[in-house]
Parts: C-alpha cells; structure tokens; sequence
C-alpha cells in the first residue's frame, strides 16, 4: 500500500470550458491569485491555459486542497472582474480535478509536464513564448519539444 502525501495536483477549469484567460492580462489574474495562497500551499509548478489550470502544489500543514483552490479562484475572479472582464458572468466551472501524488512520484517530471501544455495544444512554438507558467526545475529541452 502505497501512502499519499500533501503533494497534489490540481486542475480547476473555466465555465463553459471559454477562453477565459486567453489575454496577457486575464491569464495574469490567476498568476497573481497564486501569491495569495501562499500560506496554504508551496507551488511547485503551473500553467494558466485559455481555459483551465494544471497547478502543481504542495499542501502547507494546516491546508486542505478544496479549501486552498477555492482561494486561488476566489481571489482570480476578483481580479478578472477588476479588470473589466466578464461583470457577474460565472468564470470557473465548480470543483476540479484533482490527483494525490506518491512518494515515488517524480515532481519535477511532472512539473515539466504540466508546463508544456501549451506546446503540446499547439499554441506556441517555444516554452518562453507563453506567459503563464513556471516551474521550480528548469525546463530542460522543452523549449523546442511539441
């Protein structure tokens, strides 16, 4: 039997699965909510797509994973409504998906995973051309990858 920790992977999505963080500024609403949940979780690594997150984090003590993702929404939406996107329109759709990780799970194989995701959906060429992601391991040959 294999015991699962507080590292986790979350993947809150958008409403209807819309584009809703397809701008520079809007995709930077959820990188800021990240700082504010920095009491409840260390982020190892994430990527803000057009329509979903894939964030990789470990849960602080104290922290519960439902309790910390409702944070990280609540504080994204408050910025995307401040920044003149959407009024009352509903930006997340309710829950996520979420995976417990092992002991024995390779966090920085995963980190580089979720943070190709825009390579793999075609959206950009090269890694450094998206603007929301970051990952605590370099990204090693994942400039280039598709």
């Amino acid at each position: 039997m294999m015991a699962t920790t507080k590292r986790k992977a979350a993947k809150p999505a958008c409403h209807g699965r819309q584009a809703h963080f397809a701008t520079l500024q809007s995709g930077r609403c959820f990188v800021q909510a990240l700082r504010a949940t920095r009491a409840h979780a260390v982020t190892l690594g994430y990527v803000v797509m057009p329509d979903h997150i894939h964030w990789l984090l470990v849960l602080r003590e104290h922290a519960d994973l439902a309790t910390t993702v409702q944070k990280a929404k609540s504080v994204a939406t408050q910025r995307w409504r401040r920044a003149g996107r959407g009024g009352n329109e509903r930006l997340w759709h309710v829950g996520f998906h979420e995976r417990a990780l092992r002991r024995q799970d390779d966090l920085a194989a995963m980190a580089r995973y979720i943070v190709a995701n825009p390579l793999r959906a075609g959206l950009v060429d090269f890694l450094g051309d998206y603007p929301h992601w970051d990952c605590a391991w370099p990204p090693e040959n994942l400039i280039q990858e598709k």
